[in-house]
């Protein structure tokens, strides 16, 4: 039994933010500068009462209808987000419910952030191979722009909401092979929201503004970017090999290369680090910024309408948590 990505869809709120309406706000920026830092010039932002669970939905009803999927089919649904809808129940089962899957559909959340794709599919292997499940609906879902600060301009800049649906089934264009899956939970706090749960689950109102006019606050979404780029740097690297070394392959023989798609300065860093070429190296970000768990699987969608994706393909993972994950697919 073998396990392969059949079909991918993903849906992005209507709303957009661009660099231009940024730099309105916060004038000691350009729009260049933006662009050149990031390579984001776009974003886009939930409406106010559109939560992840909404943008999961529309993603998976894109999914039936472009490629005709039939949903009796659907045996379970995961559904990986940072953003449920409610701290009880799983958004998933919400999600099952609006779609009309059927009562015999498992379905769970998994709380998990940039490497949560990978997780995903992980999880979605294991059902196929030990006949759990024939066909599972992979869902992320994300609305981080919830968590920003208004006066936040870094992560502004760089966080986009948005939501994937894939389908994991015994057949289709991708097969998914071994993973590297790896967590150093020393970092959680470089990249937290802090209250809000049961650990605080009042709200400090704390909020501070350092040097820079960066508002710091434990209501507020907290990003320590050295600490994300430090891990990155350290782990990214072990990762590939590992994972090459357990799908018997060297970097050469890859075909294409998808990173979780941060920002363009870290990824085109990664690529260097890696002396990966240009060519073998996918990048889509410009125009939906940083979705999270969404990254990887919208550029899959691109490099399929792009035709790409093709030959081993490496999908990569990594953040908050500090949390990674990969995998090789094998693409027809």
């Amino acid at each position: 039994m073998k396990a392969y990505i059949n079909a991918i869809s993903y849906y992005l709120p209507e709303k957009v933010l661009t660099n231009e309406e940024l730099v309105i706000e916060f004038p000691e920026w350009s729009v260049e500068k933006v662009a050149n830092k990031v390579g984001i010039a776009q974003r886009h932002i939930s409406a106010e009462e559109e939560t992840a669970g909404d943008m999961a939905v529309k993603a998976a009803e894109k999914l039936f209808e472009e490629y005709s999927i039939d949903k009796k089919i659907v045996d379970f649904v995961v559904l990986c987000t940072q953003s449920s809808d409610y701290f009880l129940p799983s958004t998933a089962c919400v999600i099952q419910n609006r779609l009309g899957l059927s009562t015999s559909c498992g379905a769970f959340d998994i709380n998990l952030g940039c490497s949560g794709y990978e997780y995903g599919l992980a999880i979605a292997k294991g059902f196929v191979m030990s006949g759990i499940a024939k066909n599972i609906l992979l869902l992320t879902a994300e609305t981080y722009t919830k968590y920003i600060h208004p006066k936040d301009k870094g992560n502004r800049t760089i966080f986009g909401d948005g939501a994937t649906a894939t389908l994991v089934s015994t057949e289709g264009l991708a097969e998914i092979g071994e993973f590297s899956l790896g967590t150093n939970g020393q970092g959680a706090e470089s990249l937290i929201v802090k209250t809000g749960a049961s650990r605080c689950f009042e709200k400090l109102n704390d909020l501070t503004f350092d040097e820079n006019h960066t508002p710091h606050s434990s209501d507020h979404l907290f990003m320590d970017g050295k600490a994300i780029f430090d891990f990155t740097s350290d782990a990214v690297p072990v990762m590939v090999e590992d994972t090459l070394a357990k799908n018997s392959l060297s970097l050469e023989n890859v075909d294409l290369v998808v990173f979780h798609q941060a920002n363009k300065y870290m990824i085109n860093y990664l690529r260097k680090l890696l002396d990966i070429d240009k060519e073998r190296f996918f990048i889509f970000l410009e125009n939906v910024g940083n979705t999270v768990s969404s990254t990887i699987p919208i550029a899959l969608y691109q490099a399929i309408k792009e035709d790409k994706l093709h030959g081993n393909v490496l999908i990569a993972g990594f953040g908050v948590g500090f949390s990674w994950g990969a995998t090789l697919l094998k693409c027809k």
